[in-house]
C-alpha cells in the first residue's frame, strides 16, 4: 500500500487534507502572479485547499529576488531630446 501523506481537515473535521496540485493566483507588488499546478493540500470531502507552506516560501523568495533586481537597476540618464526645451527638465512620458 502506498504511504500517502494526509492530515485532518480543519474545516469539515471529516475529510483528509491530501497533497495535490492547484492553481495559485495572487497580486504581488501590484502585479498579478499566476502559477498553474502549484503544490497544495486539498480536502477530499469539502474541497478546502491550502497552499503548501514550503512551496509558498520558495515562490515568495523568487518574487522578492526579482523585485530587488528590478528596483536596483539604474535608470538611464536623460538624453537631450528627453528634456523640455523651455525648462531643461525631463519631459513626462505619456
Amino acid at each position: 500500500m502506498k504511504d500517502e501523506q494526509f492530515y485532518p481537515c480543519a474545516e469539515c473535521q471529516v475529510g483528509a487534507m491530501r497533497p495535490r496540485q492547484a492553481s495559485y493566483f495572487a497580486v504581488h507588488d501590484g502585479q498579478p502572479v499566476s502559477v498553474p499546478d502549484f503544490p497544495a493540500w486539498i480536502c477530499d470531502v469539502c474541497g478546502r485547499s491550502e497552499y503548501d507552506a514550503s512551496a509558498l516560501a520558495q515562490l515568495r523568495a523568487m518574487l522578492e529576488n526579482n523585485r530587488v533586481r528590478r528596483v536596483s537597476r539604474k535608470r538611464r540618464p536623460a538624453r537631450d531630446h528627453d528634456l523640455h526645451p523651455a525648462t531643461d527638465t525631463p519631459r513626462r512620458r505619456p
